[in-house]
């Protein structure tokens, strides 16, 4: 029997190639019928694999998800040692944010939560996990993960030095007085944002290790 000339539709390739188009054309562009003509086969055959444009959408961000580096949070050899929360927490989130820096079109699924996703669902468990090995109290613990979400999530949903146009005239000194090189900003939007992404990384973790001196802990005997 002769091998069939394109390969066999998978749910894999399903989803790189929803993937590739959402990075490349945003959300809108996503439909059954695009997708199906992007994969050479027909629209009925997709609902083999995904019921509706949601599962395929949650699968997508799921395949996102799992390019952030979680191994920061591992106990090594078991041993029970307690990790270095401050750093795990700093690498993970530049890791987080690069992926969704990579894949900017799915950040608005991906920031609805984990849902039933597996990989979101492991991030979250790693995270609260590494948390209270070092010793956050479990309620604490959540609330930084929460805290991280929202503070990497929200770097991601938009550029702040991309929000400028490169139009001096834009900004008249009579009405912003302030803005004379805001023009100039968007020439230089990956180095601001990245930039200002470490400076609120910087200070949110100093802001928690505050808290951390704080914590009760039982006495040693």
């Amino acid at each position: 029997m002769a091998r069939p000339r394109k390969p066999l539709l998978s749910t894999d390739l399903i989803v790189e190639t929803a993937r590739a188009l959402v990075d490349a054309e945003g959300l809108a562009a996503l439909s059954t019928r695009r997708l199906a003509a992007e994969l050479g086969v027909s629209g009925p055959s997709l609902y083999n694999h995904f019921r509706t444009k949601d599962q395929l959408l949650e699968a997508v961000a799921d395949s996102v998800s799992v390019l952030v580096d979680l191994s920061m949070f591992d106990r090594g050899d078991g041993a029970g040692e307690r990790p270095d929360w401050r750093t795990a927490l700093h690498d993970w989130a530049v890791s987080y944010r690069a992926a969704l820096r990579d894949h900017p079109n799915i950040v608005p699924v991906m920031a609805r939560g984990p849902g039933r996703r597996p990989a979101g669902l492991r991030v979250a468990d790693a995270v609260y996990g590494g948390m209270v090995d070092a010793g956050w109290p479990p309620a604490q613990a959540t609330s930084i993960g929460a805290l991280m979400r929202y503070f990497i999530m929200g770097s991601a949903l938009g550029s702040f030095a991309g929000g400028f146009v490169d139009d001096e005239s834009a900004y008249d000194p009579a009405d912003y007085p302030h803005l004379g090189q805001a023009h100039l900003l968007s020439e230089q939007q990956e180095k601001i944002d990245e930039r200002a992404f470490e400076t609120g990384l910087t200070a949110l973790l100093a802001g928690l290790a505050q808290q951390y001196e704080q914590l009760e802990r039982p006495e040693q005997t």
